[in-house]
């Protein structure tokens, strides 16, 4: 099973220090949502695991939340892509909990969910806590210049191995989709 493994905010949609709070806030990321379709037509499973601490917070619903995924599942479906599954940890910073990001727990659930291991499966993020969670289970970590990530690259601290590329649409092109 060909599995890659995507963050959300800053990868897929463009990222917000507010939060994305509604489906208007939420824009694609300029080639993004083609890059998924690229991979999806390639027999690509596509994973999204993302921190929604909105939630925790209080600056969304539920039913907000998973209205901006509705926006996003529909403008991927116009480009002829499709997302397999969204894993969210709807938890805040001080929660604790064990699927927030840089914690392992949204990965451990995608690998139980598919039954696989995770080894070498492309995470794709633009923070260092994507590429922390990412690395913990053996996934193979992605750096996006997107979003937050001109600015983790700059913070240096990389988990090794860590491949960088300006956008999700380099990643699918340069490797994923290579052969």
């Amino acid at each position: 099973m060909k599995l890659a493994i995507l963050d959300r905010d800053g990868v897929i949609n463009e990222d917000s220090d507010a939060f994305i709070k509604t489906p208007d806030e939420w824009k694609p990321v300029e080639g993004s949502l083609d890059a998924i379709a690229r991979l999806s037509r390639a027999g690509w499973r596509v994973v999204v695991a993302t921190n929604q601490s909105g939630l925790a917070r209080g600056l969304f619903s539920m039913d907000t939340l998973n209205a901006i995924h509705t926006r996003m599942r529909r403008e991927l479906a116009q480009a002829g892509g499709q997302l397999d599954a969204i894993f969210v940890c709807p938890h805040g910073p001080e929660d604790g909990c064990r699927c927030r990001k840089p914690a392992p727990g949204l990965f451990d659930d995608i690998a139980r969910r598919y039954e696989t291991s995770l080894r070498g499966v492309p995470a794709v993020g633009d923070s260092l806590r994507d590429l922390e969670a990412a690395t913990a289970v053996g996934c193979s970590p992605w750096l996006v210049r997107t979003g937050k990530g001109l600015r983790t690259l700059e913070a240096g601290g990389l988990p090794p191995g860590t491949q960088v590329r300006d956008s999700l649409s380099a990643i699918v092109d340069e490797w994923l989709l290579e052969d």
